[in-house]
């Protein structure tokens, strides 16, 4: 069995990792429905309940899970040290990259996004299995970083800085009824190439350029709950941003309280 090697990229195509679905250190996550999951996932993909990702309690429902639910939720997916994770959905990566920046949260180094997620796979016509990998029921030990994360309370102390660009990736509609003073608004959709499978457009960099967001400014990403703005962090990552930063609170949280400023 081939080993996955050090040098892939976050973003792999289905070809790309193809010839190491059996290594053995290779978890991979399926965040689609559980519907979709019986149906037919990747060989040996371990399905995921998308929700499971989330808090799920007012008033911030996108913030992670508490330290223990963590820690059984990766422990079922067998998580240990020198595993390498392969993460895909069926919707253009929202949830997946929502469990790229879980795993960052945890300090994990080594993870891949299937780019354009089951679609592409299928677009490739790559098999599927309905068979169901064996069971793990033990708690991982994990420790928390604050790096990938922004709350409310930072988010306000540096809402002017000149290096700071808020990235809302909620509709339009939803942008323009409320949102962060100095939010730059670019919908999560809009970084999927539909014509070729929901994978990432490659001219992203540009798009996102023409927006003020760049590398070289510290970038926080948000939609409501944190759950569409996982892709856009996902694709601020693949492209190398050193300062890219979630605000799970998202304006689920922003939005409801008597502190903070909004624009419209």
């Amino acid at each position: 069995m081939l080993a996955v090697p050090d040098d892939l990229p976050l973003v792999v195509e289905p070809l790309q990792i193809l010839p190491y679905l059996q290594a053995p250190n290779l978890i991979v996550v399926d965040l689609c429905s559980a519907l979709r999951y019986q149906q037919g996932h990747l060989p040996g993909a371990r399905w995921l309940d998308p929700k499971r990702t989330q808090r799920g309690t007012p008033p911030a429902p996108g913030l992670a899970p508490e330290l223990l639910q963590l820690s059984q939720l990766f422990g079922e997916l067998g998580h240990h040290q020198d595993a390498v994770y392969l993460v895909y959905d069926d919707e253009g990566g929202g949830w997946a990259g929502r469990f790229i920046w879980l795993l960052d949260l945890i300090g994990h180094k080594r993870m891949h996004y299937l780019n354009g997620g089951l679609p592409a796979w299928l677009d490739e016509g790559l098999p599927l299995s309905q068979e169901l990998p064996a069971a793990h029921v033990r708690r991982a030990a994990l420790t928390l970083c604050d790096a990938p994360s922004a709350d409310c309370n930072y988010i306000k102390s540096r809402l002017h800085a000149e290096d700071l660009v808020i990235w809302d990736a909620r509709s339009a509609a939803e942008y323009h009824s409320g949102h962060i003073p100095t939010a730059v608004h670019f919908e999560w959709t809009a970084g999927m190439d539909r014509e070729r499978s929901l994978r990432i457009r490659v001219d992203i960099s540009e798009r996102l350029g023409a927006l003020g967001i760049t590398e070289d400014k510290q970038v926080i990403t948000h939609c409501q709950t944190h759950h569409r703005s996982g892709f856009t962090y996902l694709l601020a990552r693949s492209l190398n941003f050193p300062r890219i930063k979630a605000y799970p609170g998202s304006w689920a949280e922003w939005g409801s309280r008597a502190d903070t400023p909004i624009e419209s």
